[in-house]
Parts: structure tokens; sequence; C-alpha cells
């Protein structure tokens, strides 16, 4: 049975209409990812569903309930964590400081978060701001844990990271799938995709395109060139 429904929905900002009938699933322990192009509508998708950019029509469905209305804040204390492209955390507070702002009841937390990324615990009394950008993300990502979520949003979070950096965050993420966490995972990334990824939906002008597993989508190279390659 699937937790999260995505179903036909049209996102605009303002007069610029970025989503056309958009549908996709997840069930529960799946990682499921949007890839496409930049400007395709990856991320108005997450945040769609986050509840930043509401769609004007269609639904968004969290374990048979219509959270397309609800504001942000309510569809997190649902049960769904988004973790932003540009990451948002709080620079002037400590490491430790940002994981406490977000804490709530459940399985995950400060020990927890450091035992899955021991670098944070060694600095957990450094100021969020002077971070390098690996580091930043692993502090996002365990901010967005200490909230307790059931599904994980991760928006581009290889992006701007040294080849290194997103080995390791590969495991991160493939780690919280192993325990279970429902991930929606947006990313151009292709092989952190497949090595992640349950099922991919391709995204192209706001509309899906291709859905299949990674595996059927390694066995259809057309599809690879006409919509991922550059």
């Amino acid at each position: 049975m699937s937790e999260l429904i995505v179903d036909a929905i049209h996102t605009s900002y303002g007069l610029s209409q970025v989503l056309f009938g958009v549908s996709l699933e997840v069930r529960q322990g799946e990682c499921v990812a949007l890839i496409g192009r930049n400007g395709v509508g990856k991320t108005t998708t997450i945040r769609s569903i986050i509840g930043l950019t509401p769609p004007r029509q269609g639904r968004v469905m969290w374990k048979g309930r219509d959270i397309s209305k609800l504001p942000a804040y309510r569809i997190c204390q649902a049960g769904i964590g988004f973790v932003p492209e540009d990451r948002r955390i709080f620079p002037e507070l400590s490491v430790w400081e940002n994981l406490d702002i977000a804490r709530r009841p459940g399985v995950w937390g400060e020990a927890e978060v450091f035992a899955l990324f021991p670098d944070l615990a060694g600095i957990r009394d450094r100021r969020g701001g002077v971070l390098s950008g690996g580091q930043q993300q692993m502090l996002t990502i365990a901010r967005t844990l200490m909230g307790n979520p059931e599904l994980l949003l991760l928006d581009e979070p290889s992006e701007g990271l040294a080849p290194l950096i997103v080995e390791q965050l590969r495991d991160k993420v493939g780690q919280l799938k192993a325990r279970g966490l429902s991930i929606v995972l947006a990313e151009q990334n292709l092989e952190f995709v497949m090595a992640l990824a349950d099922r991919v939906y391709i995204l192209e002008k706001g509309e899906v395109r291709y859905t299949g597993t990674p595996a059927d989508l390694r066995a259809n190279d057309g599809i690879v060139k006409q919509y991922l390659t550059v």
C-alpha cells in the first residue's frame, strides 16, 4: 500500500505554471527518485508535497489523508521531513543547537544522528556557518532526522559536493533506507540515483515522461539520451 500518493498535481509560481498533472507514489520503505535536467519541475514537485508551493489542482495524499492544503509545518508534524537544496542551516548556531532546535520525540535523537554522522559529533560546538559544504549537507539531513519523519524529501543532496563526499552521502542515505525510512530523492546525479532508488520518475517540462526501475532505465539507452544527457 502506498504511503504517499501525488495525484495529477498542477503547480504554478504566480502566472507561470511549472507542473502539469504530475503523479507519483511511494510505498513504505521505498526510495523513489525524481530525475531530469535543470528546470523540469523536480524541486517544484518536492515543494508541492511539503506545502511550500501548494498545487492549485490535484491532490497530495499522505497515509490516506489529503494534505494538499495544509501549511508546511503541519505536513512536517504529520511525519514528512524536508532537506532543501540550499540547506537552510542556522549559521550562527552551533551544530548541536541546529540539531536541538528541530528535536521531536521518536527514535532519532542526538546519539542516533551522531552515530550516523560521526564527523558531526567532533564538531558539535562549531558554528554552522563555518562548516564545509559536505558538513552542512550532513547537518541538514541530521537536523531533519531529529524531527523523526517517516518520509524524507531530499532535494538535490549531491549538488556542489566533491565526489568523495557524494560517495559518503550516498552511503548514509542507503543506511537510512535500510532502516526502513521512505525517501523521495530529487537528483541530477544519475549514478547516485541508480545506487539508491527502487523506482525512478523522469520529468520533462513539468510532466512525468517515464517511470521504471533503475534496471529498466539502464536497459533503455534511448530514454537516457532523450531526457537525461546534456
